[in-house]
């Protein structure tokens, strides 16, 4: 006797593969502007720039597993794109406009 195979439809099957992308690449993307950011925005508060690079590098460990968690936790695939696309760009113009105009 055999036993029942179960299969999940292939649209949720692509959710959390969506998912599980925008987690690690959107994650990764979040996280490394924000690092960008913050190296750039830390020294003005009277923190040595090695002080600024290493807080902002603790930091991004932080704001990845908030990504991730905030991933999973978003109603679709889309609005987790959307909601880690639009701070990471948000944050990468800002490190721009910090790095071109101190």
């Amino acid at each position: 006797m055999r036993a029942p195979i179960l299969t999940a439809p292939l649209a949720y099957r692509l959710g959390v593969a969506a998912r599980a992308v925008a987690a690690i690449a959107g994650g990764y993307a979040l996280s490394a502007a924000a690092t960008a950011f913050l190296a750039l925005l830390l020294p003005m508060f009277s923190f040595g720039r090695a002080d600024a690079v290493m807080a902002a590098t603790l930091l991004s460990f932080a704001i990845y597993v908030c990504a991730v968690l905030w991933v999973f936790a978003a109603r679709s695939a889309a609005r987790a794109w959307l909601g880690l696309m639009l701070p990471a760009a948000a944050l990468a113009c800002a490190a721009y406009v910090l790095l071109r105009f101190p």
